[in-house]
């Protein structure tokens, strides 16, 4: 049996109090990120792995069913807002398409070819790298998708919460990262799901870091998107340039971004 579906250590989950409930998935989730420390030299090896690629004009996809589908989505779709990339650059494909990242799809996760036909449809090729998401480390649809990879020379990574799992042994770059039972017996969408989006956002963020889009601490090409970050990009430009609010303000505006703005200034 995989540790991620043995019998909580938590008994009678039905007979306790709110404050005794939250006390047990706060006990859990306190070895969460000690899970990861861990594994930080097997995630180098994948961050290595991809930034190399997108160094040589390649992307990253992620693929996985359920929750893991929808985190690699999530953080797919916050690297262009954040660091300013092409939305193509990061790509999160999920079971069952489009619909099930707000409604489950029955038995799309058990399809062992879909995976690859969905990777085709981006034209997947050598210069990509694909990370399978999966708790289990056995989900059939990304299994399948990560041997037709291997098969036809594109470089794999995975993140799994199991040990010893077959989707770890098809992979180039496996994070496998043990949480153990879940406060509620196979919920992996608990500590599994944390774990797996700690792991993800190291390695978008360190990725994009090596890539250049943060300088010093900031991050220098974020879409201007909202009145919030427009205020955000304004002080980093302020305290780049030395600029006054109004002057730093009409810089970033007039270039479009903090980068530019302070190239501008500093040309």
């Amino acid at each position: 049996m995989n540790v991620t579906e043995q019998d909580s250590h938590h008994k009678d989950l039905h007979t306790l109090s709110f404050s005794e409930l939250l006390q047990g998935i706060n006990t859990e989730d306190l070895g969460v990120a000690l899970s990861v420390q861990e594994k930080l030299y097997q995630i180098t090896v994948l961050c290595e792995l991809v930034h190399d690629s997108m160094q040589k004009g390649g992307r990253l996809f992620y693929m996985g069913a359920g929750t893991s589908g929808r985190l690699g989505i999530v953080d797919a779709s916050e690297c262009p807002p954040t660091y300013g990339v092409p939305h193509g650059l990061v790509i999160g494909i999920i079971a069952g398409g489009d619909t099930a990242i707000r409604k489950a799809v029955e038995f799309a996760e058990d399809d062992t070819k879909q995976g690859f036909r969905d990777l085709e449809e981006y034209a997947v090729n050598e210069k990509d790298v694909v990370v399978g998401i999966s708790a289990s480390g056995r989900t059939p649809y990304v299994l399948g998708a990560l041997n037709t990879c291997r098969e036809k020379g594109i470089a794999t990574g995975c993140i799994v919460c199991n040990p010893g799992s077959v989707i770890a042994a098809a992979c180039n770059a496996p994070v496998e990262v043990v949480t153990g039972p879940e406060f509620v017996t196979g919920s992996t969408r608990m500590k599994a799901g944390t774990a797996t989006k700690m792991v993800l956002n190291m390695i978008t963020t360190s990725v994009m870091i090596r890539l250049g889009h943060v300088v010093g601490n900031k991050m220098v090409d974020m879409q201007l998107s909202n009145d919030k970050l427009i205020e955000r990009g304004t002080r980093m430009v302020m305290q780049s340039t030395g600029l006054p609010e109004a002057e730093a303000n009409a810089l970033l505006l007039k270039h479009g971004s903090v980068r530019k703005a302070v190239e501008a200034a500093t040309a």
